[in-house]
C-alpha cells in the first residue's frame, strides 16, 4: 500500500498542488487522470522522487518515507516508466535491461552470459517471447514498453507509474501491453496508470483519481462511472459529444490528386478538397494516409501521377516549395516531429516564418512577438512568457505553439495529422473550435486521424483507407464509427 496524504507543491508562485491525497494498492490498476497541467505528472515525480513536496507525507505499508532521489524511490520498489522511453536503440535488450547497473565477471569485464540469461529468466516469467539479444531499433513500439515493464520488474519493483504508454501505439500493440500490465496486477504488482484515453481508463483499470487544477476533484470505483463522467469531473462542466456545427461556404478547388502513387506507401489515389472544407482522412495505423500527405507536403518526391494545387499542376520538391505555395503540416507525435525542445516558445512559434519575414538575412523578431501575441490570444494558449522553455507547458498548450507556427505562414491548405494527440479533453475542445473556425475563414483543412470520433465530429466528409489505398467515403449519416470501422478494415459501405 502506498499513500501520500496532502501533498502540496509550488514552484515559485505557481501552486500546483494543493492538499492531494491517494492512496494504491499492490494488485490493482488504478487511473490517474486529469487535463494537461492538473498536476498529475508533478504528483508523480514527487513518489519518483524527482521533486520534493513543500508539504504533506508519504507512506509505504504504514511506514512513513521521503525520497530525495529517483533511485530512493525506485530502492523502495517505485518504477516510474516514462513517456519518452529511457532505452538505447543500438544495444541489445539484455544490455539495455541492464544499464547502470551492468553484471561483472569475476576479472571486472561485463557478464553479458549472465545478463542474457537474467533477462531470459524474467521474460519466461512474464510469458514474453522475444529474444534478449535483438536490437532495441527493432523493436515496435508496445515491445519498447514492454522491455521497460521488465527491467522494472526485474529491480523488484512492486509499484509501477505508467505515463501515457499507450500514446504511439497500433491497436494490436496496446492490446500486447494490456495483457501485460494484467499479468502484473495478478502477481500482486500495484499499477498507476496516466492517460487521456479515458475508454482504456474503463477498459483497463479498477479505480481512478481526477485531479482538476492541483486537486483531487473525483476518485471511485470505475465501474461506478462512465467516460462521460470521467471527461466531466476533468474539465469541470459537460462536454458535448455531438458533431459541430459551423457555417459552411465552400470556394474553388484548393488541392486535387490524381492516380497519385508511391511504390511502396499508397496507390491510385483520388481526392479532392475545396476552400472552406474540412476533409478527413482515416483508417488503421499503417494505412498510408501519413506517407500520402507527407509526399503532397514535399518529404517524399517518388511519386507518380497528378497533383493539382489553386488550379495548376504542381511537383512539391521539398517542405520549403510547399510552404511556399500555401500548404501547411502540422505533424503527428508533438514531442519528436513538432516542436523543438531547447527552444522557447516564441522561437517554435515562428520558426517555420523566419525565411519569410527576414531583412537581408536578419530574423524580424519584433514582427514574430507582433503575429504571436496575436495568435496567443486567439489560440487561447497559456503561457508566463514567450521566452517559457517549450517543454515546460501542458501538452494542449504545446499543440497549439505548433499550429500557430504554421498559422504564422497563412496556409491556403491546412494539413493536421492526428491534431490532438497527446491533449486532454478540454484543450481537444479548444483546437475543433480553431479547426472549424479556420474553415469559416475559407480554408482547406485535412485532418488525419484514428478517431472515429474526431472524424465524425468536425469534418464534412471523410475518406477511409486500407493498405494504401481509398476503400471509400463516408458523409452525412453515412459518417458513423460502424461505417468507418467496416471500410477499415477491407469491408464496403452497405447499399442504399
Amino acid at each position: 500500500m502506498i499513500e501520500m496524504k496532502n501533498i502540496t507543491k509550488s514552484f515559485g508562485t505557481n501552486v500546483v498542488l494543493k492538499n492531494v491525497s491517494i492512496a494504491v494498492r499492490g494488485g490493482e490498476i488504478c487511473a490517474l487522470i486529469g487535463e494537461n497541467g492538473a498536476g498529475k505528472s508533478t504528483l508523480m515525480n514527487i513518489l519518483g522522487g524527482v521533486h520534493q513536496m513543500d508539504s504533506g507525507a508519504i507512506f509505504i505499508d504504514g511506514q512513513r518515507v521521503r525520497f530525495d532521489t529517483p533511485a530512493q524511490s525506485l530502492r523502495a520498489g517505485i518504477a516510474f516508466i516514462h513517456q519518452e522511453l529511457n532505452l538505447i536503440n543500438d544495444l541489445p535488450i539484455f544490455e539495455n535491461m541492464f544499464i547502470g547497473r551492468e553484471l561483472k565477471d569475476r576479472w571486472g569485464r561485463l557478464d553479458l552470459k549472465g545478463m542474457y540469461k537474467a533477462t531470459e529468466e524474467i521474460f519466461a516469467r512474464m510469458n514474453i517471447q522475444i529474444d534478449p539479444g535483438t536490437m532495441v531499433r527493432d523493436l515496435d513500439a508496445s515491445y519498447k514498453q514492454i522491455v521497460e515493464i521488465c527491467r522494472a520488474i526485474m529491480m523488484d519493483a512492486s509499484m509501477i507509474i505508467m505515463d501515457e504508454p499507450t500514446t504511439s501505439l497500433t491497436e494490436p500493440e496496446i492490446r500486447r501491453v494490456f495483457e501485460m500490465m494484467r499479468t502484473l496486477k495478478e502477481q500482486g504488482v500495484g499499477i498507476i496508470f496516466i492517460s487521456h484515453k479515458l475508454g482504456e481508463v474503463m477498459e483497463i483499470c479498477q479505480r481512478y483519481f481526477v485531479l482538476r487544477d492541483g486537486e483531487l476533484v473525483a476518485e471511485g470505483e470505475v465501474a461506478d462511472v462512465t467516460t462521460d463522467d470521467l471527461a466531466r469531473f476533468m474539465v469541470g462542466h459537460e462536454l458535448k459529444i455531438d458533431r459541430l456545427s459551423r457555417t459552411k461556404k465552400l470556394g474553388q478547388e484548393v488541392l486535387r490528386l490524381e492516380n497519385f502513387t508511391h511504390a511502396r506507401d499508397f496507390r491510385n489515389i483520388n481526392l479532392s478538397v475545396r476552400e472552406g472544407e474540412i476533409l478527413g482522412v482515416t483508417g488503421l495505423l499503417g494505412d498510408g494516409r501519413s506517407a500520402l500527405f507527407q509526399t503532397v507536403f514535399g518529404a517524399d518526391r517518388s511519386v507518380s501521377g497528378r497533383m493539382i494545387f489553386r488550379g495548376r499542376e504542381v511537383k512539391t520538391a521539398s517542405t520549403e516549395q510547399a510552404l511556399q505555395l500555401g500548404i501547411g503540416y502540422v505533424p503527428r507525435n508533438r514531442k519528436e516531429n513538432g516542436i523543438i525542445k531547447d527552444m522557447n516558445a516564441l522561437e517554435n512559434a515562428s520558426i517555420v516564418t523566419w525565411p519569410l519575414f527576414s531583412k537581408r538575412g536578419v530574423v524580424d523578431m519584433e514582427r514574430h512577438r507582433e503575429i504571436f501575441r496575436r495568435q496567443q490570444k486567439e489560440l487561447d494558449i497559456t503561457l508566463q512568457s514567450f521566452s517559457d522553455a517549450i517543454n515546460t507547458l501542458s501538452g494542449g498548450n504545446q499543440q497549439k505553439v505548433v499550429l500557430a507556427k504554421w498559422l504564422a505562414a497563412d496556409p491556403k491548405l491546412l494539413i493536421l495529422d492526428n491534431p490532438t494527440q497527446g491533449v486532454d479533453v478540454g484543450a481537444k475542445e479548444e483546437i475543433y473550435s480553431t479547426i472549424l473556425k479556420l474553415a469559416e475563414q475559407g480554408m482547406a483543412i485535412v485532418v488525419l486521424s484514428s478517431e472515429a470520433q474526431e472524424i465524425i465530429r468536425i469534418c464534412d466528409r471523410a475518406l477511409v483507407m486500407y493498405h494504401g489505398e481509398i476503400q471509400g467515403e463516408v458523409s452525412g449519416s453515412a459518417m458513423t464509427e460502424h461505417e468507418i470501422m467496416r471500410l477499415a478494415t477491407g469491408g464496403v459501405l452497405d447499399a442504399v
